[in-house]
């Protein structure tokens, strides 16, 4: 009988705590759960206090003081000062941008293009000018394939000036194409060609020196990796011709279209003459960008 008793007491306190422990816990959950509403309650009084007595048109220039004091007042005004200024600037520009868009499409209506119809891309361009470095005769022949007509211009400015370069690359001269597509392709290169053509000295050796001018021609090429000579896209030339007794003679070669290159497809220009070619960059430049 002692020892069922003993056990009996024992089941009891143990039973005790659990339940004094579960009371515990469940007044501590309750304390604390309407202490965090009070606080919750207390921040909201206070927030709706500070917007009430606050003027949002001084929250730049309030004292920098409040903020590293951490006055509750400032931060809450700050906030939604930053939240209205994000909302209106987003408003504005998609009005602005709507008002442009209608204006061009009433001026120009050819200009307006829906962005259903054409998804964006990502802009590959690419616009190299001329560069008074042009390479030497030693370079051009240990690299360019003789049977290849023409001189390659080795040297383009990528940079300064009126040149660029957006997602397309430039090694030796050539423009790397960084992907598959129809590609539009641009050159013009000057030429200033210094020199009398010899005349007879009447009018027959007038016309007889003129017909002897000389030709200037311009080559745009590709090169591709399966392929171990650059391939031909387009070709123009010039005949030149001075009048009686000029010194030189001055002549420009532009040519332009539209091709599908590969990723990894190089473009380069090749000329006549590369001595006679002048290199000032709003006469003589190269480019391309895609269009589809």
């Amino acid at each position: 009988m002692t020892g069922s008793g003993s056990m009996q007491c024992l089941g009891f306190l143990l039973l005790a705590a659990v339940l004094l422990q579960t009371v515990a816990v469940a007044v501590t959950f309750i304390y604390f759960n309407n202490v965090l509403a009070t606080m919750k309650e207390t921040f909201s009084r206070s927030s709706i206090s500070c917007l009430m007595h606050s003027n949002l048109r001084n929250v730049k220039g309030s004292d920098p003081s409040a903020e590293a004091n951490g006055d509750p007042c400032w931060t809450v005004t700050k906030q939604l000062h930053f939240l209205i200024e994000k909302t209106m600037s987003n408003r504005y520009k998609k009005e602005i941008s709507s008002a442009v868009k209608d204006e061009v499409s009433r001026v120009l209506p050819s200009l307006v293009i829906e962005e259903q119809e054409f998804p964006t891309r990502p802009e590959i361009a690419a616009h190299v000018t001329g560069t008074s470095m042009t390479g030497t005769p030693g370079v051009r022949q240990g690299l360019f394939p003789r049977k290849v007509p023409g001189e390659k211009i080795w040297s383009w400015e990528m940079e300064k000036g009126l040149a660029f370069l957006r997602n397309v690359e430039m090694s030796a001269g050539e423009l790397v194409v960084p992907r598959a597509g129809l590609y539009y392709i641009y050159s013009q290169t000057y030429f200033r060609l210094s020199g009398v053509l010899e005349d007879g000295g009447d009018e027959g050796g007038v016309a007889e020196g003129v017909a002897r001018g000389k030709q200037v021609l311009q080559y745009v090429y590709k090169k591709v990796g399966s392929y171990p000579v650059p391939i031909l896209l387009m070709k123009n030339a010039r005949t030149t011709c001075w009048a009686p007794g000029a010194e030189y003679g001055l002549y420009s070669i532009y040519q332009a279209g539209v091709f599908r290159l590969t990723a990894g497809d190089h473009i380069f220009v090749a000329v006549s003459d590369l001595t006679a070619l002048s290199m000032d960059e709003k006469s003589s430049f190269f480019g391309t960008f895609l269009v589809t």
